[in-house]
This record gives C-alpha cells, sequence and structure tokens, in this order.
C-alpha cells in the first residue's frame, strides 16, 4: 500500500459517517496532505526543543580577563605542523649525525688517502731481513705498516712471517 492509501486507511475510524449519497464519478483534483508517520511514540507532556541551561563561568569562579590589544602582526607564512617538526627534526639529527662520523674517521684516519704507489721493484731478502725492515728501506717517508700490508698482498703471503732469505719480492715504490 501506498503512504496516502495508508493514510486514509488510519483516518477512516475518524471521520463523520457520509450521508448515503449516489458516487460522483468525478475524480478528486485536490490533494490530501499527507504527515509522513512517527518514528518513535511522542510521550504526552514533552515538548520538541530541550530546555538548555548556560553556565557563564562566574559561578565556578572564574572571571573573564580582558585581553590586551596587540599590534597588527602579519602572519608567518610557513607554520609547521607535528608531522613537519619530526621531520625537520629528523633531517637534522641524520645531517649532524653524518657529519660528526665524516669528521670522526677522518681524525682516526681511515679516511686518509693512502699512498700513491708508482711502480715496483724486485728485492731479494737478506737473511735477517723482516718485511718491516724492507718497507723502511725501501720508502723511508711512508708508514711502514702500509707498506708491509702492500708487500704481503702483491706477493700473496699469508702472513709477513712466510718469507725466506734469497727469496724476490715485488716491492711497491710510492712516488
Amino acid at each position: 500500500m501506498s503512504t496516502a492509501a495508508l493514510a486514509a486507511h488510519r483516518l477512516a475510524p475518524h471521520r463523520s459517517p457520509e450521508p448515503a449519497v449516489a458516487p460522483v464519478t468525478t475524480p478528486v483534483t485536490t490533494p490530501v496532505p499527507v504527515t509522513a508517520p512517527r518514528r518513535r511514540p511522542r510521550i504526552d507532556g514533552a515538548t520538541d526543543s530541550l530546555p538548555v541551561r548556560a553556565c557563564s563561568g562566574e559561578a565556578l569562579g572564574r572571571h573573564a580577563t580582558p585581553t590586551r590589544q596587540r599590534p597588527e602582526v602579519e602572519p608567518s607564512a610557513l607554520r609547521l605542523t607535528r608531522r613537519g617538526r619530526m621531520l625537520l627534526t629528523a633531517v637534522s639529527v641524520l645531517i649532524f649525525g653524518s657529519a660528526i662520523v665524516v669528521l670522526g674517521l677522518r681524525v682516526t684516519g681511515v679516511l686518509e688517502p693512502g699512498p700513491r704507489f708508482t711502480h715496483t721493484v724486485p728485492v731479494q731478502v737478506a737473511p735477517g731481513q723482516t718485511l718491516w725492515s724492507i718497507a723502511q728501506n725501501t720508502n723511508p717517508t711512508e708508514d711502514p705498516a702500509t707498506i708491509v700490508e702492500k708487500i704481503a698482498d702483491l706477493n700473496k703471503l699469508s702472513s709477513p712471517a712466510d718469507i725466506t732469505p734469497g727469496e724476490t719480492l715485488q716491492i711497491p715504490i710510492a712516488g
């Protein structure tokens, strides 16, 4: 049934009885106002609007303080959100930390460029000679530890003690 038919059905018992008159064949052109049924039952004595009580704050002991007039200040163009501040902090810590690490490696000598070797010379090991003494004799201005490592790498020695007298080694020369 349509909404109009439901409304007419509900209103039928409240109408006054109509006299027995011959039915009229002309259609009714005036629309019948139909109200939508209420979803909740209406409570007797209730009003549609609820009373509102306001509290100014004075009952709680709060008093309004007049605000000072500040000079007209132009708002800043950039306002960072919490996420923006966290990102800016993380990026600055990352950059600062990287700078500290690079500086620390430079101070300890890890990033210092080692000596540049231009060529190698063959040297025959004499009795009582060590790789350290050979490194000091062939490259007196360089760090002997670096030269010993390079000699061991070039000659495929597993340890610096693997040399025997009379053996010929290729010694790098820094230039």
